[in-house]
């Protein structure tokens, strides 16, 4: 049987197909469309998405009616033309009988139900899903109860996306670089400002917003001018952590939560700040976030939701290129070189690039950073990750509590030699790792091979795309890269 799990008007939207319990294709719809965070279908993933057969049901990831209700409440209209799932579908001549999940369902779901946990505390954090913002689940077996949930306007998610909209960047999709302008700032300038003026912690909740940012907050702190951005970056990252604090306190000390051991489960959009993710450690011991824990990896957790299937993940889902090169070839022209770009295998489901669709770099070069930052078109502060091979992990860096890996780059860890690897290190020493297992995988068996040939046992690695752009996908994208940014790519 062939299912289809949809994630899709709203923002980055992803399709997944499921062949009986099998997941065996994920993607993004901006790689195939090439409209970064497109938040449409388009017909190049819905036709790709058909070489296993016509989809006998389609799990949707949120509740439409639930939605437009909250859009309503919200002052923004009745929005139910907007939110005619069925109606939206037959696009794409999508005609299959339609299951809703809720938003945070999906999450929660994708989560639990990939992760190595037979029970956890599945907390999930994110700007809006319907009306709520950020729920807390008892997960155990097949069950996923929640305990405590917290609405809009009340919502972590969407202060997050105000500050970056109040750094100059864009909300809901430059949130990282937010992350990454932190380490430039003064936290003790702002922080106080920052948790004073949009946050109160009454008794009896974790936390309240004390404004309404469904529209942002350019109107916060007039007196602030552009110099002040990366304060601003800063204290928003620092008042971020103490919130989130307050909610693992919260999920820590809950009576509903007894008995689940000290396993965590963190979804959402905002389990991608791998900078705040270093704390979880103080309060689980064992933390799993999946590859791609936003809106997009709901297109399989409304499966999941659902069916409460058991899976086994790997980001590997997406278009398939050919491998035609050898690692042999790739390492002798990094050696050359220092500067290549990949694309072979499976594209990655999520937002970063693991090693198919990848930009490598030697890390021990000077002015790396500025010439890979050059390619891809971004500021110069921005950071890159490193990936090397997860059993020298703790010999390079050193790693928070309850993260003996890091295979999607969800954490950061400081490095303990930042200066013999200036191109993967950022302001604060600290780098984005994806530690690289024994599965003899091949990007695995290029590292190893870069390694016998230099004695590094890591590549500096990041997305194939330039700013604002999707990431390569198929052939034609990688062949055109390669022609306009003068890069060789590999496939």
């Amino acid at each position: 049987m062939i299912q289809w799990g949809i994630s899709a008007n709203s923002h980055d939207a992803a399709l997944a197909v499921f062949n009986d319990q099998d997941l065996v294709f994920a993607s993004h719809s901006e790689r195939f469309s090439g409209i970064k965070n497109d938040k449409h279908l388009c017909q190049g993933l819905v036709d790709y998405a058909r070489q296993w057969g016509e989809p006998e049901n389609i799990y949707w990831y949120e509740n439409p009616y639930l939605k437009t209700v909250r859009q309503l409440y919200a002052g923004q209209g009745w929005k139910w033309k907007d939110n005619n799932i069925k109606k939206y579908l037959r696009q794409w001549n999508i005609n299959a009988p339609i299951r809703y999940s809720s938003h945070h369902r999906s999450h929660a779901a994708f989560g639990y139900f990939t992760s190595p946990f037979d029970c956890a505390t599945v907390v999930v954090i994110d700007a809006i899903g319907e009306f709520e913002t950020l729920t807390i689940w008892r997960a155990c077996g097949e069950e996923l109860t929640k305990v405590h949930s917290m609405s809009f306007p009340n919502s972590i998610g969407l202060w997050y996306s105000a500050m970056t909209q109040r750094c100059h960047l864009k909300p809901l999709e430059d949130e990282y670089i937010l992350m990454g302008m932190a380490a430039y700032g003064d936290p003790g300038k702002l922080t106080d400002s920052i948790v004073n003026d949009f946050f109160e912690f009454p008794d009896g909740a974790i936390v309240k917003s004390k404004r309404n940012l469904h529209r942002g907050c350019m109107d916060w702190r007039p007196d602030l001018i552009v110099n002040d951005t990366f304060d601003i970056a800063a204290g928003t990252q620092r008042a971020y952590e103490i919130v989130l604090r307050q909610v693992l306190e919260y999920a820590l000390g809950s009576s509903f939560l007894c008995g689940l051991g000290s396993n965590l489960v963190l979804v959402g959009g905002c389990a991608l700040n791998c900078s705040a993710n270093r704390i979880l450690g103080e309060f689980f011991d064992n933390i799993w976030i999946p590859p791609n824990p936003g809106d997009a990896g709901s297109a399989v957790g409304a499966v999941l939701a659902k069916n409460k299937w058991r899976i086994e993940l790997t980001p590997y889902l997406g278009y398939n290129i050919k491998q035609t090169s050898t690692n042999t070839e790739i390492v002798d022209y990094l050696v050359e070189n220092k500067i290549c770009g990949l694309a072979r295998g499976p594209a990655e489901f999520g937002p970063r690039a693991l090693g198919n669709r990848s930009l490598l770099a030697d890390p021990r070069d000077i002015n790396i950073k500025e010439r890979v930052n050059d390619i891809k078109q971004r500021q110069q502060f921005r950071p890159f990750a490193p990936a090397i091979l997860e059993e020298v992990l703790p010999s390079f860096f050193d790693m928070p509590h309850g993260w003996d890996h890091s295979r999607y780059m969800q954490v950061v860890g400081r490095c303990r030699y930042p200066d013999l690897f200036p191109g993967v290190v950022h302001r604060d020493a600290t780098s984005r790792v994806q530690s690289v297992p024994q599965d003899g995988s091949p990007f695995r068996r290029l590292l190893e091979e870069w390694y016998d040939r230099t004695g590094c046992p890591m590549l500096l690695n990041t997305s194939l795309n330039i700013k604002g752009q999707p990431m390569v996908n198929n052939e034609a994208d990688a062949r055109a890269f390669e022609a306009q940014y003068s890069v060789k790519v590999f496939s």
